[in-house]
């Protein structure tokens, strides 16, 4: 009998393994039949639906414990010869429609969901004949300058910015010009009128301006932005929805054909106005190489904060003093950091920075030094990914160099690694990227539409049913919406309306850090990165209560309060920014020593340009002065909870493949300059 036993699971295990075949090879059959595909189609599915809803079939009934006994009869005839795949239609149309409930009302989806049209979501702005001035040119070449003239001799206005920092250096400029202007971002109010009442001008960001209200000349910024995956259906509402007479856009070039055509669909025609750089720039021959080559008025361009940490220690090590500029930190802080960079009298000659410096800040900067040519981006899927440099993105911070408002009259770029520099001159060589399709986002009242006949579904599940059956034509895209649906998924217990919820949904929340401590009271100075870092989450998190508090004023009543708090806030970590290579050095104390690296060039002879912007301060050690650039970095973040071991791994798996598309990349290049000469 024992001996029987093992037997006879074996001889179960192979006669369910067969029947499992058996059902794959009648599934399969099912699904490959164009008649099926045919039915399935005048049900209202299409190719894309049909396989997810097959895909869920097939996984039902090979993994449930019990299929009901009409299915299970029909699927054994059809195994046994005596019936016809056709015959599982109706169950799988059964299953189907409890996993996509739109389906008995799939023909009002579709027209709610029907994107292709967007000119006629803003019937206030058709109504009346608007006049559209395109002023194209690169960075600092006066488009801006010329477009906000016509903005403060307007009787009204609104200005439409990418950034806070935009916003308010023209709602300052307006006011200094004797033109009262309010100013509107997600968590700031502010009305000139002791009385609160609105001026004729606001400067506000591009997702805060309003469609409704007239206005003699609207400015929109930075319009090749409309192809951002993520941000583009800002510039195409404001684009398309804003009633004003005169709608003046700000960009490159490389956008004039797509904003003209865009413009065909609304019966506007679009006035041109080229503009070239006030000052030239030019390509070094030579790589920087060291940073003992470092002069006054360089900005070093990294694209990670490791980086940034890593290249102003070396620097405080060469006895420089540098300021540090990166996207987390808060406004304020960028502009102290940029006040310090540019004051004459100040010893700090040097800036490290990654692309934030592309827009916003006004900066004395000489010459611009890539650190590296590879960057981090998001794709049109959500998916993070290392790409070389766009010309667009490179132009944008190398014409950062030598403005026109700069103590420099003419600007350089170069690249930290010799091996970088023949491939950012092939980058620069290129033409800029055209326009060509335009972001679009379910609005609220488009989801609240699709609720009304799928009442049981949750938000996230709207989305995707929305973004699965809405129709774009080609000028058109749907812009990503995975943080979108995250923080729907992060607030699906809570009981809200609907319409509360997509605000919600709406809100700035950093999806890498969504939870955050806020014991921290009272504040004091950060003692190392760890602490740095954990402040730059509060602030944010102080900026998300002030959002939220002009959206549900009831629920977030403490505006003020959190405003003083955060003003405090931003001082203390403008003195952490301030001392950041002193954090950087009590963060490498508490880890362990790292061996030193015999390959890491000694430092040069000090620029004699530089030797007076020396910090006074007791002379280095040469240990320390030979420490790399890289070292342990990964080892102390692991230790300060700032890393986890598997978040590590999976970096270095990608550090491992951005190295690798960089040196093919590089090799590439550098051949096709030899085809080339």
């Amino acid at each position: 009998m024992v001996c029987i036993v093992p037997k006879l699971l074996d001889n179960l295990h192979l006669f369910c393994v067969y029947i499992t075949g058996e059902l794959l090879k009648v599934l399969n059959k099912f699904y490959k039949r164009k008649e099926m595909q045919k039915l399935a189609a005048d049900q209202g599915f299409d190719a894309r639906l049909f396989h997810q809803a097959f895909v869920s079939f097939r996984k039902f009934v090979l993994e449930m414990n019990a299929l009901d006994a009409d299915l299970h009869i029909i699927l054994s005839d059809i195994c046994n010869g005596a019936g016809h795949v056709d015959d599982i239609f109706p169950y799988f149309m059964r299953h189907a429609k409890q996993i996509f409930p739109m389906l008995d009302c799939m023909d009002d989806l579709r027209k709610i969901s029907d994107l292709r049209v967007p000119v006629n979501w803003y019937p206030d702005a058709r109504a009346i004949q608007r006049k559209i001035v395109f002023h194209a040119g690169p960075t600092n070449s006066g488009k801006t300058y010329h477009a906000i003239q016509r903005y403060l001799e307007a009787k009204s206005g609104v200005y439409c910015g990418p950034l806070k920092l935009l916003a308010h250096e023209i709602f300052e400029k307006s006011n200094t010009a004797g033109v009262p202007c309010d100013l509107v971002t997600g968590e700031e109010r502010t009305f000139v009128d002791p009385e609160g009442k609105q001026s004729s001008h606001v400067a506000c960001t591009i997702e805060m301006c309003s469609v409704t209200t007239p206005y003699e000349v609207a400015v929109i910024d930075e319009i090749q932005m409309i192809k951002d995956p993520s941000r583009g259906w800002a510039w195409t509402r404001a684009l398309l929805g804003l009633c004003a007479e005169e709608i003046h856009v700000c960009g490159e070039a490389a956008a004039i054909n797509f904003i003209t055509e865009l413009m065909y669909t609304t019966g506007e025609e679009v006035e041109v106005h080229n503009y070239t750089r006030l000052t030239p720039f030019s390509i070094s021959d030579k790589a920087v190489e060291n940073l003992d080559n470092l002069e006054p008025g360089d900005c070093i361009v990294c694209f990670s904060k490791n980086d940034i940490y890593s290249v102003s220690r070396q620097i405080e090590i060469r006895g420089l003093e540098c300021a540090v500029i990166y996207g987390s930190l808060p406004p304020g802080t960028k502009l102290a950091q940029a006040k310090k960079f540019n004051d004459p009298d100040d010893h700090c000659k040097i800036l490290v920075a990654t692309d934030a410096i592309g827009m916003g800040l006004n900066l004395s900067i000489r010459r611009i030094i890539f650190n590296s040519l590879v960057k981090p981006n998001v794709n049109e899927k959500g998916e993070k990914e290392m790409l070389p440099l766009s010309t667009s993105q490179a132009l944008q911070i190398a014409g950062r160099a030598g403005r026109f408002s700069s103590v420099f009259k003419e600007g350089m770029v170069t690249t930290m690694h010799r091996e970088d520099l023949p491939v950012l001159k092939e980058i620069l060589s290129r033409p800029v990227d055209p326009v060509e399709t335009a972001g679009l986002h379910p609005t609220a009242e488009q989801i609240e539409m699709f609720a009304y006949h799928l009442p049981e579904a949750t938000l996230s599940n709207l989305l995707d049913i929305f973004v699965s059956l809405s129709q774009v034509d080609g000028l058109y895209f749907v812009c990503n919406i995975d943080d979108f649906k995250f923080l729907a998924d992060m607030i699906q217990h809570i009981p809200l309306h609907l319409r509360s919820r997509y605000v919600f949904c709406t809100a700035p929340i950093n999806k890498k850090q969504p939870f955050v401590s806020m014991c921290f009271w009272p504040l004091t100075p950060p003692k190392n990165l760890k602490d740095l870092v954990h402040l730059e989450a509060a602030h944010d998190v102080l900026d998300l209560y002030l959002w939220l508090s002009y959206r549900f004023m009831d629920m977030f009543p403490d505006a003020n309060l959190i405003r003083e708090i955060q003003q405090e806030l931003d001082g203390i970590i403008q003195v952490g920014v301030r001392n950041i290579t002193r954090l950087i050095r009590a963060t490498e104390a508490q880890a362990p020593s790292p061996a030193p690296n015999s390959k890491t060039p000694g430092p040069k002879p000090q620029s004699p340009s530089l030797r007076g912007a020396r910090v006074s301060r007791a002379q280095t050690s040469k240990e320390e002065k030979d420490r790399t650039v890289n070292t342990s970095l990964s080892s102390r973040l692991l230790q300060e909870g700032l890393l986890t071991p598997e978040l590590l791994q999976q970096l270095q798996k990608e550090w491992s493949k951005d190295n690798n598309y960089s040196a093919s990349f590089r090799k590439g290049t550098a051949t096709k300059l030899k085809k080339n000469k």
